[in-house]
Parts: structure tokens; C-alpha cells; sequence
């Protein structure tokens, strides 16, 4: 993956299926996000606590801000986000926006399903999203029962 921060915030976290080498550039966030990514791919971690500041359209801003109260483990349909969105009619720029999020997993966009239950629509590819639900739902079995 490849990450783009400033001096406290994470601006773009993307796929990088060209970049075969392990860096880490060295700083505060760009360490917090190597520590919570590996932690998160563990099944540690459920919840990001990076800071991020996404750039876009007012609109893309507040369906990735929409995006973040999607539970781990849990999905929702584009219709079911459309209507968060505050209009059922904008499905089409409301999936859009999913495909324009520039941090990805953080911003869960993987967690959007067709309303049939179907995968569709990943930018970091249908393999991937289909591996992070996996490993969402693999991490939620293994939780211990709670009385």
C-alpha cells in the first residue's frame, strides 16, 4: 500500500499493485499506520483511530464520513448508503464516491454490497474486497462468547 500523510493525517492510503518493496518512511503517522494496518490484518484491530483527511467534493466527504460508521464485520448495500446519504435517488454518485476514496480499508467503501448480497464495485480490485470481508468475518468468529 501506499500512503500519503502530512505532519498528523493521513490524506490518501491506496493499493499500490506496482510497488514491490517494503518501506517505511519514517514519522509519527506514517508508523500508526504501518501499527494499526498490521493489527487490523491480525483480526486486533476493528476500529482505525489515524486521523484522515480525505480530499474531495463535499459530497465525497460526507459519504467516506458516512462510511466510517459501518461496523467491522458488517456490510450494507448501496441502496441501504444512498438512503444515509440523505436521498435514495443518488446511488449512482453515492457508488461514485465509494470508487473515489482515497483511503482505502480505513474508510471501509469494501463494506458496500449489491443489495443481493453481491460483491461489486472495489477500486483495489473484487479480490480484495471479497479477502477483507473474509477476514472481517473470520476475526468475528473468533471472538470468545460473552455472557
Amino acid at each position: 500500500m501506499k500512503a500519503v500523510t502530512d505532519a498528523d493525517s493521513v490524506i490518501s492510503l491506496e493499493f499500490d499493485d506496482e510497488y514491490s518493496a517494503y518501506e517505511v518512511i519514517e514519522g509519527t503517522v506514517a508508523q500508526q499506520i504501518v501499527n494499526e494496518l498490521q493489527e487490523y490484518f491480525s483480526g486486533k484491530r476493528k476500529v482505525f483511530t489515524l486521523n484522515l483527511k480525505p480530499q474531495g467534493t463535499v459530497f465525497q466527504i460526507q459519504v467516506w464520513e458516512k462510511l466510517l460508521s459501518v461496523s467491522y464485520g458488517k456490510t450494507i448495500s448501496y441502496n441501504e448508503q444512498a438512503i444515509q446519504s440523505g436521498n435514495v435517488k443518488n446511488i449512482r454518485a453515492t457508488a461514485s464516491a465509494n470508487g473515489k476514496n482515497p483511503i482505502a480499508i480505513v474508510i471501509p467503501c469494501h463494506r458496500v454490497i449489491g443489495t443481493s448480497g453481491a460483491l461489486t464495485g472495489y477500486a483495489g480490485g473484487l479480490w480484495r474486497k471479497e479477502r477483507l470481508l473474509q477476514l472481517e468475518s473470520k476475526s468475528r468468529q473468533l471472538e470468545p462468547f460473552s455472557q
